[in-house]
């Protein structure tokens, strides 16, 4: 006969989600959830201190290897990363946002495929490098740009990170939710290999390229309709004004 599983220690899901809602400490939140979740599951005291103090001593470099890029990067901003970027991107008159982000999307993913997760990122690449690179290739098309397309442009360069790290990652074999799943049903009495599971995470990871890519593709489309009008319009208002300057 089974013995019964106890449904408790999931009340630390709860915790985690009413805390995120309330908008409270993410740090308070999680360390209130797993003392909630190793008492829920009677731990005793003393095992829960334990695993809390081990876990610190693993992590106690963690913030140093997430904190020391920042300011590597502020001294390159500051001394003109972002506007050689630009400058770089504008020389090439091919170029379009949609072509630009399709190319990083690919790169992004195939690199993730390999474990290589940390070449790109939010911080390190979408920041310094990826948004003033479409911005500069939208401005080379259609001149200066409001705020409004610049912080969309911005948005679409962060997404295309995420879309190509989330998708691109799957399909590593030693990713820890591919071995988390071979795991989990090993122990269900079903043996699975992680090459197999990441194997099979390719037809998503295609997927996501090819749908993200033609959204990409549309928003060129959008820019030319939306910014290529009133390219060509403010140029025709400076060849009139020239006209009417030289009469």
């Amino acid at each position: 006969m089974q013995q019964a599983v106890s449904l408790w220690p999931l009340i630390g899901v709860a915790v985690i989600i009413v805390g995120f809602v309330l908008r409270f400490n993410p740090m308070l939140v999680v360390a209130v959830t797993a003392i909630v979740t190793a008492l829920a599951a009677q731990f005793p005291p003393g095992k829960i201190l334990a695993t809390i103090g081990t876990g610190f001593v693993k992590t106690r470099n963690l913030p140093l290897i997430i904190l020391l890029p920042l300011p590597i990067i502020g001294l390159l901003e500051r001394h003109g990363l972002r506007q050689h970027a630009q400058a770089w991107i504008g020389r090439i008159k091919s170029a379009t946002v949609g072509r630009l982000l399709i190319l990083y999307l690919f790169v992004r993913e195939i690199t993730a495929a390999v474990g290589l997760t940390s070449l790109g990122g939010h911080p390190q690449m979408v920041r310094p490098l990826l948004a003033p690179m479409a911005e500069g290739a939208a401005e080379t098309r259609y001149g200066r740009i409001a705020d409004a397309v610049r912080y969309k442009l911005r948005a679409w360069c962060a997404a295309t990170d995420n879309v190509g790290l989330f998708f691109g990652e799957d399909i590593f074999v030693a990713f820890g939710a591919i071995v988390l799943m071979s795991t989990f049903l090993h122990e269900a009495g079903i043996d699975v290999e992680p090459l197999h599971i990441a194997f099979w995470g390719l037809p998503t990871a295609v997927s996501a390229f090819v749908i993200h890519a033609w959204r990409l593709h549309r928003l060129d489309r959008k820019l030319e309709r939306e910014l290529g009008d009133q390219s060509a319009a403010a140029q025709t208002a400076r060849g009139a004004a020239a006209e009417g300057s030289d009469a």
